[in-house]
């Protein structure tokens, strides 16, 4: 059974950092794409980053370019994104999401499996 598991949300002012991880299992996880996509009240999900397959490639949303890094460690089967400058904007839910074989794409539609999430709350 795949399962994602989220962690290291929580409430921050603006201008500070977050860690976020994401950990995986029930998957062989360097065969799949990963993606952060985020959430925030009254709004639709919303893709933040994504990583192909073979991690060659790595996308960002535009709002976060410059201010989340993303990364992943097959050895550990986590993945992580390092969210720098805060802002208000930046506060929902943010889950992780594992495709397949993937590209690492902004299309929710391309990933099967989510995790649950975890919010994060950035205060200005």
């Amino acid at each position: 059974q795949v399962q994602l598991v989220e962690s290291g949300g929580g409430l921050m002012q603006a201008g500070g950092s977050l860690r976020l991880s994401c950990a995986a299992s029930g998957l062989t996880f360097s065969r799949y794409a990963m993606a952060w996509f985020r959430q925030a009240p009254g709004k639709e999900r919303e893709f933040v980053a994504g990583i192909h397959w073979t991690g060659e490639a790595t996308y960002y949303a535009d709002s976060v370019k410059g201010r989340f890094t993303f990364s992943r460690d097959n050895a550990q089967n986590t993945l992580y994104l390092q969210m720098n400058s805060l802002k208000p904007e930046d506060t929902a839910l943010y889950y992780c999401a594992a495709s397949a074989w993937g590209s690492g794409s902004s299309l929710a539609s391309e990933y099967k499996y989510w995790g649950q999430g975890t919010q994060v709350t950035v205060s200005s």
